[in-house]
């Protein structure tokens, strides 16, 4: 029951000492902020590990040769691995039920030039598959396709960026242009939101067309392919290993050598360094509840004082038939406004420098700092069950003193 008689009293107390209620919501401004700021901090490193991994699709695998550093079948070790057109076939094959795209992908630096603009690129030489396992997004024209494979086209699809160094404010599309004095069409533009501009000054080819003018083999540097993410993190463990087993096996390498093919599986690099993450931030999240309850310890030591300075006043109200229970329910209760009134002074300071933070801390791993609403009800309880204990052992020791002691107390 609302009890206005109560409340206005509370008001008056807390007016009366203006300077003891400011102590003692300082200590909880301050431990709530620090755990706001801190929690937020976690879940930016959280967003950089996350992003991170945004430039790709979490369901792909990512295939390279290597050395081998074991003998094994009559074959010497430091034998160096090359992968093939047949490889990149064989896999396709082996695992076809399980994957949904697949592609080879050769690496080339080029000096590419546009009239009188030139500049210096990085070549992907790839399989039509690439544009999803890259997510990469055409603004303008079309990706590589199968026809351009099959007749070893010279079409290339070039980055925005390459679009805005060469051809300024023209469009591209349509164009020709020269990489290492070789003539190329442009047939697109791709953007790439996750890697920004590291990601856009690529230009993308036909993998065949590379082979023929570059190489004049069908050997490829990788192989990258996507699986089908409904078999889950698991799952694209058990495949990744299959997978290794199989290309050991193909091409003589000991079971036990690590470095004659290595595999990278996206979904479970991101599951090991959200979890890294994760703890991180639960370290960072108990050092904030510890910064809390420091504060609850705080209003729980200036309750104490609260309650020893107003000894012959709550004699009084024994003495004129207050019941302990409304003794320690008006301690309480003066205990959670202070709590609540200051707790969410700290909450608001916290959310404003967390926001006012943006992505200015990102040089240092820490993406748009923020804590959710769930968080910050979770807090709120926290806080409320804190400041009800911090009160009540003052209060419960308030209840049981004897009115004629306590009216003696000077």
């Amino acid at each position: 029951m609302f009890d206005l008689d109560r409340w206005r009293e509370i008001l008056q107390t807390i007016n009366k000492n203006k300077l003891r209620t400011l102590l003692a919501g300082f200590t909880v401004t301050l431990g709530i902020l620090i755990f706001t700021i801190l929690f937020g901090m976690g879940n930016g490193l959280k967003n950089t590990f996350y992003e991170s991994f945004q430039d790709d699709a979490q369901n792909t695998i990512f295939i390279f040769p290597g050395r081998t550093s074991k003998p094994f079948k009559g074959f010497k070790e430091n034998r160096r691995i090359e992968f093939e057109n047949e490889d990149l076939e064989f896999l396709k094959e082996k695992f076809s039920g399980r994957l949904e795209h697949i592609t080879a992908r050769i690496r080339k630096g080029v000096t590419a030039k546009y009239k009188n603009e030139y500049g210096n690129y990085s070549v992907r030489a790839v399989h039509p598959s690439h544009q999803y396992l890259e997510q990469t997004q055409v603004i303008k024209g079309r990706f590589i396709n199968a026809n351009d494979l099959k007749t070893d086209a010279r079409v290339a699809v070039i980055g925005r960026l390459v679009e805005k160094d060469l051809f300024g404010g023209e469009d591209a599309v349509g164009e020709y242009f020269s990489m290492n004095k070789i003539v190329y069409r442009i047939v697109g533009v791709f953007k790439d939101e996750g890697s920004g501009d590291r990601e856009e000054r690529n230009i993308y080819t036909p993998v065949s067309t590379t082979q023929l003018i570059y190489k004049n083999t069908n050997k490829i540097d990788q192989i990258n392919l996507m699986y089908d993410i409904n078999i889950g993190a698991n799952g694209a463990r058990r495949l990744t290993k299959e997978i290794e087993t199989e290309l050991k096996n193909r091409f003589n390498i000991a079971p036990s050598d690590q470095n004659g093919v290595y595999l990278r599986n996206n979904i479970e690099e991101l599951a090991d360094t959200l979890q890294f993450a994760g703890m991180l931030q639960i370290i960072v999240i108990w050092i904030g509840i510890g910064t809390l309850f420091a504060g609850v310890i705080g209003i729980s030591n200036i309750m104490v004082y609260i309650v020893k300075e107003r000894t012959k006043e709550l004699g009084i109200r024994k003495a004129l038939g207050a019941k302990p229970s409304s003794v320690i329910g008006m301690i309480l209760q003066e205990t959670v406004v202070i709590t609540l009134l200051f707790g969410y002074i700290g909450l608001i300071i916290g959310n404003f420098i967390l926001n006012s933070m943006g992505n200015k801390l990102e040089d240092w791993f820490i993406t748009n700092p923020s804590v959710s609403q769930g968080t910050i009800i979770g807090a709120t309880i926290i806080l409320v069950i804190s400041g009800l204990i911090a009160g009540y052992i003052p209060a419960r020791r308030a209840a049981k003193v004897k009115p004629i002691v306590a009216l003696r107390d000077e």
